[in-house]
């Protein structure tokens, strides 16, 4: 199927050949008719795509500060790699889609096979959407109107939060697509409409609406003008719609406004406001969030947990449907907005013409014949991949799998048959970048290829268990980036279909592969040991997927785990027993500021002080390994030195976290049979510290392995 995409590194607007995503239990897919081209967005993205390294830089100060700080404590090449990784990831353009239903996931029973929809999904010939996100489209509204419906719910939000009521007098400051929709839901609520642009256009069909105009390109002198029309008391409130780099727009809307008057804004401006604007008149500013409450909580819209209609009357679904209703009944005419309708193989005509002001809403048409065969599979190179064994299925094309996997693998020379991702577009990028042959939506072609030797599982936490052992069962051996696992239940699971394999299951512990980690183990020889270990990890908002216990595990199972595993590899023994214990009064599952206390059977002992609530500035991890009158400390994998230790001091390096040997050794093994690079017995009782860690935790006792 066809995309639009953006490339971030060269600026460059794409129609790629992707693979079609597959339907999962929460999602629906649906066949496009139309998208919305809205411009305001779009026309940042793309500009920001366009922007050299320098101008990229000073629209983001924020990420700079991050780039400084990571150089002093990682290093500038990984830096460099990190950077570079981040804008190789496609951006897909577009979020106001219409279509037709074509699949339903198994959990969804309120949307069927055949309904038209509306979503947030993009610029794409199939999309996969949400149930929270999207909306069935009454009979009479027609796919090209249905498409304004997303910008219609950005619109009402941001009049929600104004709390207008009748008779009411408000400005709305730029009059775009938002704005143009704004005038018409407040004049349907009763309310007496003032719009301000500098377009006459658009200004035009504003006033054919029935609002008040000014145009400040032309030296209207709008604001005296509004305070005679409001007898000198000044207007109710004002929604700014408008996209500017100066804060002149807020001061000029401050001044408009009565006495205790509400400011919102929808658009995006510069935040520099004067006190003395709101502080004399007691004015209310509010930033209206998209299209509405559940916007960004992936418990709404990827879950699918709706918000009790008694406690959030406008969820986002809820308002597309408020908006699709005013649209059948007529009360939101966006005909005179539509500019153009094109095919999206012609798309450049409206990404090449972003800036002519005379355009307004450009719609793309999509008149594939794809049916509902959904191609899993995009070819993009001749497979130079030779016959034998060792070949490798990739599942995940995320961030680490560009960062690290793909990169080890090549220098490595492991032969790479097939990238998958459930969206396709990433595996697209992947497979151009590292000439793998094929780039798939659906996994099941790599468990089902008797090609494949073995799978790289590099997904969300969740996923990890019903791979490894669908992989498993598919005669596979497997590799997994940490975790194995995020429960018990799954750990049992995984345990009992690799002892009906004869497959290794490794996990990505690759810290022991590390060449620090290797000279510790050379010069410390046995134990016991004292060790202690220290990772900064860095502050990850409640709200992230990682630390969600039902998708990412925590950051405990989910990152922690791998310091759990270097010390097993110090040691040589397995832990027999845990202590561990979180910051503060309230001891959560997905706690991320913890020590854990691990014994081990030959006496040694180990703590690891897993901490979230430092500075980026200081190195993540530092490693300190003490016994028989030595002791060696590893400094952010680039300086590892000694100290007792007879002929050896310092040993420094590039930032070494081990990922080129555990891939090496990984491939060869694949490749030749032997030893697996990791003990599978090892890597569960690593998995099953995680665990006793976090009962430990919640019930403040040692919990023996």
């Amino acid at each position: 199927m066809k995309q639009i995409i953006q490339d971030l590194k060269t600026g460059e607007t794409i129609l790629e050949d992707v693979p079609a995503p597959q339907v999962s239990s929460k999602k629906i897919l649906v066949k496009t008719t139309h998208s919305l081209v809205s411009l305001g967005t779009e026309r940042m993205l793309v500009e920001f795509g366009k922007a050299n390294y320098f101008q990229k830089a000073r629209q983001q100060p924020d990420k700079v500060k991050q780039v400084v700080e990571k150089i002093k404590t990682d290093g500038i090449i990984p830096t460099y790699t990190a950077i570079d990784n981040k804008l190789n990831q496609p951006l897909p353009l577009g979020y106001c889609n219409v279509g037709e239903v074509i699949a339903v996931g198994h959990e969804i029973h309120s949307i069927a096979v055949g309904d038209r929809v509306v979503s947030n999904g993009p610029h794409a010939e199939i999309v996969s959407v949400p149930e929270n996100l999207c909306a069935k489209i009454p009979d009479s509204v027609s796919d090209e109107t249905a498409s304004f419906t997303v910008l219609g719910a950005i619109a009402l939000q941001g009049i929600r939060l104004t709390k207008p009521s009748f008779g009411e007098i408000f400005v709305v400051f730029g009059l775009g697509l938002i704005g143009l929709m704004t005038v018409d839901i407040l004049i349907a609520n009763g309310c007496r409409v003032i719009g301000i642009d500098m377009s006459d256009s658009r200004l035009s069909i504003a006033s054919n609406k029935g609002a008040i105009i000014f145009n400040p390109s032309k030296g209207d002198e709008y604001i005296r003008s509004i305070h005679s029309l409001t007898n000198e008391v000044g207007v109710d409130g004002v929604i700014v719609t408008a996209a500017a780099k100066n804060d002149d727009i807020m001061h000029q809307s401050a001044q408009m406004c009565r006495k205790r008057a509400r400011i919102t804004l929808v658009g995006v401006v510069n935040l520099n406001i004067i006190r003395d604007d709101f502080y004399k008149k007691e004015l209310t500013f509010r930033v209206s969030c998209s299209y509405g409450p559940g916007r960004y909580d992936d418990a709404y819209e990827g879950k699918g947990y709706d918000y009790p209609i008694g406690y959030v009357r406008w969820t986002e679904k809820r308002n597309f449907l408020a908006i699709l209703d005013a649209m059948e009944k007529e009360q939101i005419n966006v005909v005179p907005l539509i500019s153009r309708s094109i095919d999206i193989g012609d798309y450049k005509q409206i990404y090449e013409n972003l800036d002519d002001g005379k355009i307004l809403a450009s719609i793309l048409e999509y008149n594939s014949e794809e049916d509902t065969k959904l191609k899993r599979q995009v070819t993009l190179s001749p497979s130079t991949i030779p016959t034998g064994s060792g070949i490798i299925g990739i599942i995940g094309a995320g961030n680490y799998t560009s960062s690290n996997v793909l990169p080890s693998l090549t220098r490595a020379k492991a032969p790479i048959k097939y990238i998958g991702s459930a969206g396709g577009l990433s595996a697209v990028v992947l497979s151009k970048k590292y000439r793998i042959p094929h780039a798939i939506s659906d996994m099941e072609l790599i468990y089902s290829d008797p090609e494949i030797s073995g799978v790289m599982i590099t997904t969300r936490h969740n996923m990890h268990a019903n791979m490894i052992i669908r992989a498993l069962n598919n005669d596979k051996h497997v590799f997994v980036e940490k975790p194995l696992c995020i429960s018990p239940q799954e750990l049992e699971e995984i345990v009992a279909a690799h002892g009906k394999s004869d497959k290794s299951v490794v996990v990505g512990f690759n810290r022991r592969f590390s060449d620090h980690s290797i000279k510790v183990k050379e010069h410390m020889k046995t134990g016991p040991f004292n060790i202690s270990v220290t990772m900064n990890a860095g502050y990850i908002e409640q709200e992230s997927w990682v630390q969600d216990m039902e998708l990412g595990g925590g950051r405990i199972i989910g990152e922690a785990c791998h310091l759990i595993d270097l010390c097993s590899y110090f040691v040589g023994r397995e832990v027999t027993a845990v202590s561990a214990n979180s910051m503060g009064l309230d001891s959560k599952p997905n706690s991320d500021n913890a020590s854990i206390l691990m014994k081990y059977a030959d006496g040694s002992n180990a703590v690891i002080n897993y901490f979230s609530n430092g500075s980026k500035a200081y190195p993540k991890e530092r490693v300190e390994v003490f016994g028989n009158g030595n002791i060696m400390i590893i400094d952010n994998w680039r300086i590892t030195k000694g100290y007792g230790i007879k002929g050896f001091k310092k040993y420094k390096s590039k930032q070494d976290k081990g990922h080129d040997r555990q891939f090496s050794q990984l491939s060869e093994f694949w490749k030749k049979g032997g030893v697996p690079p990791i003990d599978f017995a090892s890597i569960k009782n690593t998995t099953d510290v995680t665990f006793a860690a976090i009962e430990s935790m919640t019930k403040g006792t040692w919990i023996n392995i």
